[in-house]
């Protein structure tokens, strides 16, 4: 955990200043498990972050943007970033950082912010992260114990846009369509406007900009 991080790294190489007050945070482990189903953690992480802003803003404010971000009223208030390579004996090596606006947040660019404490109460970084640490615990031992299908209906029950025409603007493409939901391994789903379907597993989405 750092009590301020000014440049952290987010996903595809995009710097990352956490601001005064907030939390950030990795969580280092390993698993016995091939690497695209460590990358369904972030969802896991997703639901854990969605734990701890449920206990400090209003019910019903929280909702999750594919694929890892957590949004409060729809702006974001923390981004995931899962990170794995190969361990010993087979298994894999993963970071999971999380970032949370906790007290305040950055004039995003691509997507406005926010933080906890402009919906309900700002809690302090280190009771945000004891919080997290707990309900992270419990998400990942449903997904240890159950396996991922789970955690996609939980994840899926408060996303956002799905449904919803959007623009997916992947490393070599950008493609226009409907994001229809998540497949069995959390990849989006999109419905291009010929009809044809096409799997999304990296990349970054947006919605109302078609």
């Amino acid at each position: 955990m750092a009590l301020r991080q000014s440049a952290g790294r987010g996903r595809r190489g995009r710097v990352w200043d956490a601001g005064q007050g907030n939390l950030t945070a990795t969580l280092l482990l390993t698993l016995d498990k091939p690497p695209v189903e460590a990358a369904q953690l972030a969802f896991v992480a997703a639901l854990a972050v969605g734990d701890l802003a449920d206990a400090y803003v209003p019910a019903g404010l929280v909702s999750f943007k594919w694929p890892n971000d957590v949004l409060i009223e729809g702006l974001k208030a923390a981004g995931i970033l899962v990170e794995s390579g190969t361990a010993g004996a087979g298994g894999v090596w993963i970071a999971i950082g999380v970032g949370v606006n906790l007290a305040s947040h950055p004039q995003a660019v691509e997507w406005p912010a926010t933080d906890f404490g402009r919906h309900g109460t700002a809690p302090a970084p280190r009771e945000a992260l004891d919080r997290l640490a707990a309900a992270f615990a419990d998400r990942l031992q449903l997904w240890l114990s159950q396996g991922f299908e789970p955690v996609r209906q939980a994840w899926s029950a408060r996303a956002a846009g799905l449904g919803a025409d959007c623009v997916a603007r992947l490393p070599a493409e950008t493609l226009r369509g409907r994001a229809e939901g998540l497949d069995a391994d959390g990849a989006l789903l999109l419905r291009l406007p010929d009809g044809a379907p096409r799997r999304i597993t990296a990349g970054d989405v947006f919605f109302g900009v078609m």
